[in-house]
């Protein structure tokens, strides 16, 4: 006989052999669990599965429970959002693994680095593509520019040198132009409203882009002739090659973007108008200022900023410079400025910066490159001081510094030395010491002290409501490239979900994490991280033409096998990390020690199992009985030392090959077949 019961006020009928699980699933109702199999007999060992009935003083588990006639269940009361909670971060507190790689964990855009590094190992490059184009758009641009900080925390360093994955990025992108079959934008149906993006550098290109997937339709408004913003007017074209800038933007703008160059904000289009004109606005101004230095005759002839300096390179003038060239700053920008001095002609270049090269934030390349091309570097100085002859510049003193303690940044703060100070001749000086924002024509009320637009870290909202700000003129100002992108990629999605009507918020994920050491990875194979092919120093000091060639694809190839697959392989599928960003765990809250299993038993080089990931769900050994009718698997220990114990006889090796359900099973990725983690230390 049927029993009629409501859950969720959804009316289920259920039979006499079903659960509150097996009748709510069959119902559209979605109750989460990790242990649950239908094929296996009932558990109940992950506690995750419970619901509050009307009348039932105590929580059930749906796994178990028997519906009632009547009963009234509800899956989403604060008891029981409380207690799955506390059972997930007790479950996720001696769990350990890598859910991403850490490459992907250091990318402010959170690309999918392992993800497209392996398609390109597969010689998928249009897969490896549209992966990147998951994160953001622009890889042929930010491959050539991204001081990449995945790869500062590329684990392949621990063994010798970490992934030339920016490179690979650029590679996968100049592959598929080159092979004539471009990455092409995929919208959904439009929606009918209207965004309107103020400025059209790499966050405004961005978020264009997001918006449009999204079927909005899109207006960016930039105040140059052409878009790009930094990208094309902030960075040299050695670096970045402005054809394959304007390649990539032809995708974004193909997809239905339209385009208004040469208007400013505030000067020919009102700040108002925009509000009232579209359903939401994003401001993507940039950081367009050089900043001053505040020293006595930085008013000189002679005198420029170093953005500026920049700026006028892109927009195609030639700036005449001196034979002697000071640019100070330690930056990527003051790099930029310093070999672009060099090509511009000028005889003696040198890099005024207060701290030593260990405290540059310039990339490590950069700084070896401008040496190559006879840029000298005078570390430990500041300039006190600009004099000059009839109104031009002529010459700086320069204050002796040393480091002392460490500031708010982590980096010893550089303290003059008294009495100590140099001169040295100079035709021209680029300031470089940093940016900030030019907001003529946004309210007033939107501005911190700083002169950025104030707004929400989460949300990108300022204090008008359909107003939404990102990159390099929010709150902190200016950063790297791949920095302002994240920022638009997620201010994208909270507009998507205000025209939406929906809550507007980026959602911050959980992660499980874990550290290695060299130690972890002693038997991995030495390989050297492959060398860009390029002019030499002599050959890129009088011109402008790309110092880079590309990888050849063999090369590509190679550097892509250097891979160590830190993430997880089973992410994607892991029911436990997708509950865990349900219920906003903090397993840390218990300030549990998690164990350290350094030996991971293998099944007969067929399976792995990863007691670091375990949760003792019992889903493999109750598969491979229950299912399959083996006991190739058990249990060994009691209590909290309890773990899964492989013991398959050797003639069994080539049946559990073909089997496989205990690892389909796993909802952890604990289970994992051989060949996908050969890196793991065998002991069976």
């Amino acid at each position: 006989m049927s029993i009629k019961y409501t859950i969720d006020g959804v009316e289920v009928i259920a039979e006499p052999s079903d659960t509150i699980l097996s009748s709510a699933t069959r119902a559209g109702v979605e109750i989460p669990t990790l242990c649950f199999d239908a094929r296996t007999a009932i558990y109940g060992a992950c506690g995750v599965c419970l619901v509050e009935v009307e009348g039932v003083p105590k929580l059930l588990r749906a796994c178990s429970a028997k519906p009632q006639e009547g009963y009234v269940v509800s899956t989403h009361t604060e008891r029981v959002e409380r207690a799955r909670k506390t059972a997930f971060e007790l479950l996720l507190s001696d769990h350990t693994g890598d859910c991403r790689g850490p490459c992907k964990l250091n990318c402010p855009a959170m690309t999918d680095c392992q993800k497209y590094v392996g398609e390109i190992r597969e010689g998928r490059y249009k897969d490896a593509v549209s992966t990147i184009y998951e994160a953001f758009p622009l890889p042929a641009s930010i491959g050539r520019v991204c001081p990449h900080p995945c790869e500062d925390a590329c684990r392949r360093q621990l063994v010798e040198e970490p992934l030339s994955i920016a490179f690979l990025k650029a590679f996968a992108a100049d592959k598929i132009e080159a092979d004539g079959d471009p990455y092409v934008v995929q919208c959904e149906p439009d929606t009918g409203k209207r965004v309107a993006i103020v400025g059209g550098g790499p966050a405004g290109l961005t978020a264009a882009y997001f918006l449009r997937r999204y079927g909005h339709a899109v207006t960016i408004y930039d105040q140059q002739p052409k878009l790009g913003g930094m990208l094309r007017y902030g960075i040299p074209e050695y670096r970045l090659p402005k054809a394959v800038l304007d390649r990539e933007i032809e995708i974004i703008t193909d997809a239905g973007v339209e385009v208004h160059t040469g208007v400013r904000l505030g000067r020919d289009i009102a700040f108002d108008d925009l509000r009232r004109d579209y359903d939401a606005v994003l401001l993507a101004l940039g950081a367009w200022r050089s900043m001053n230095m505040r020293v006595p005759g930085e008013d000189l002839d002679g005198v420029f900023g170093g953005i500026d300096f920049l700026e006028r390179l892109g927009l195609g003038e030639r700036p005449e410079l001196g034979e002697r060239v000071a640019v100070c700053g330690g930056g990527n920008t003051a790099m930029d400025c310093c070999r672009t001095a060099v090509r511009l002609g000028a005889k003696e270049v040198y890099v005024v910066y207060r701290r030593t090269r260990a405290e540059m934030p310039a990339a490590d390349i950069e700084i070896e490159e401008a040496i190559e091309e006879g840029v000298t570097f005078k570390f430990l100085t500041n300039p006190i001081e600009f004099y000059g002859e009839d109104g031009h510049v002529s010459g700086m003193k320069l204050q002796i510094m040393e480091l002392g303690e460490p500031d708010a940044s982590g980096r010893r703060r550089p303290v003059p030395v008294e009495g100590a100070t140099e001169d040295i001749a100079i035709d021209n000086v680029l300031m470089a010491i940093g940016q900030g924002a030019n907001c003529e024509g946004v309210d007033a009320e939107l501005l911190t002290q700083r002169g950025t637009i104030a707004c929400d870290e989460l949300t990108f909202r300022t204090a008008y409501d359909n107003v939404f700000a990102a990159g390099d003129v929010t709150n902190r100002g200016a950063g790297i490239a791949i920095q302002a992108i994240a920022e638009a990629q997620k201010a994208a999605l909270c507009i998507n979900n205000y025209l939406a009507g929906d809550e507007v918020r980026a959602h911050v994920p959980y992660f499980v994490t874990q550290e290695k050491t060299p130690e972890d990875f002693e038997d991995e194979p030495k390989q050297s991280r492959e060398k860009m092919p390029g002019l030499t120093p002599e050959q890129r000091r009088d011109n402008f033409d790309p110092i880079y060639f590309g990888f050849t694809e063999e090369q590509a190839l190679r550097e892509a096998s250097r891979c160590l697959e830190c993430g997880c392989h089973d992410y994607y599928d892991c029911r436990l990390i997708r509950f865990a960003n349900w219920f906003d765990v903090k397993p840390e809250r218990f300030g549990a020690e998690k164990r350290d299993r350094d030996d991971v038993p293998v099944v007969r080089e067929v399976i792995v199992h990863d007691p670091d990931k375990c949760v003792l769900c019992g889903l493999c050994y109750r598969t491979c009985d229950q299912v399959v009718g083996k006991t190739f698997l058990g249990l060994y220990n009691r209590g909290f030392a309890t773990e899964v114990n492989p013991m398959v006889p050797e003639d069994a090796a080539t049946f559990c090959a073909s089997c496989l359900k205990c690892v389909a099973a796993c909802p952890t990725g604990a289970m994992q077949s051989f060949p996908a983690v050969e890196r793991k230390t065998c002991i069976v």
